[in-house]
């Protein structure tokens, strides 16, 4: 994942991509929050086709229901995947009691539970982006219920 401003801070900090993320997580989990929030492309993508990511399970289940046109686009697709999972991972923690962001020791993001169950979101939505399956919405149900 590459988020510029880690890069400025790790080298001040001495440490990994990873650990930058990791301690931005730490220090200020409603800031890092917001940054992966943003899921520019994917928003663009979803707003030409008249719909407003309200940051919601509705939202999921609209996405779920997008012609795949950017499945055409070998370049687009991987960055359109990566904002759909970090979507998937926003809607979760801002909706399921518990859920907070977490990252791995690979520095990948993901969504820890309140019983410690750990969703690799970015993959999650790699494969909808990629295939359609699991739908978005059917990876927040199988979250909310946990």
């Amino acid at each position: 994942m590459n988020i510029p401003f880690l890069d400025n801070w790790r080298k001040r900090q001495g440490g990994t991509r990873s650990g930058a993320l990791a301690a931005a997580v730490e220090a200020d989990p409603d800031g890092v929050a917001e940054l992966l929030a943003e899921c520019e492309l994917l928003r663009v993508r979803a707003g030409q086709h008249g719909l407003e990511l309200d940051d919601t399970p509705a939202s999921l289940d609209a996405l779920d229901q997008l012609p795949p046109r950017w499945r055409d686009d070998p370049e687009e697709l991987p960055w359109l995947g990566n904002d759909a999972g970090l979507y998937l991972g926003t809607v979760i923690v801002r909706t399921v009691p518990g859920a907070a962001w977490d990252v791995w020791p690979s520095g990948q993001p993901v969504v820890r539970l309140e019983s410690g169950r750990e969703i690799d979101v970015v993959a999650a939505g790699l494969d909808w982006a990629m295939a359609g399956s699991p739908e978005l919405s059917q990876v927040y149900a199988e979250s909310a219920e946990n």
